[in-house]
């Protein structure tokens, strides 16, 4: 290859990678927008009623598994080590 294409190339690799930071940036923004919404509700609705919610969901999420369906919404396993440290356990 010349010079000039390994130059340009490093060069889009280089853009690449800052749109990939920035994106995984955003995500974390909106994780957090997100956790912070959670607990607002929880505080909001108050622990009892906020356990009743939890029970109806995993009712919910199993009575689906056990007719064969595809669980209800997504089903993330993020790695714990790509947490941030303030999500891990």
């Amino acid at each position: 290859m010349k010079e000039a294409q390994l130059i340009n190339m490093k060069k889009r690799v280089e853009g690449l990678t800052n749109v990939v930071r920035n994106l995984i940036k955003e995500v974390q923004v909106n994780a957090n927008i997100a956790q912070g919404t959670l607990t607002a509700l929880q505080h909001h609705l108050g622990k009892d009623e906020w356990e009743k919610i939890i029970e109806e969901l995993k009712d919910i999420e199993k009575r689906h598994l056990e007719k064969g369906e595809k669980p209800i919404g997504p089903q993330l396993e993020i790695p714990e080590e790509e947490l941030p440290p303030s999500q891990r356990k």
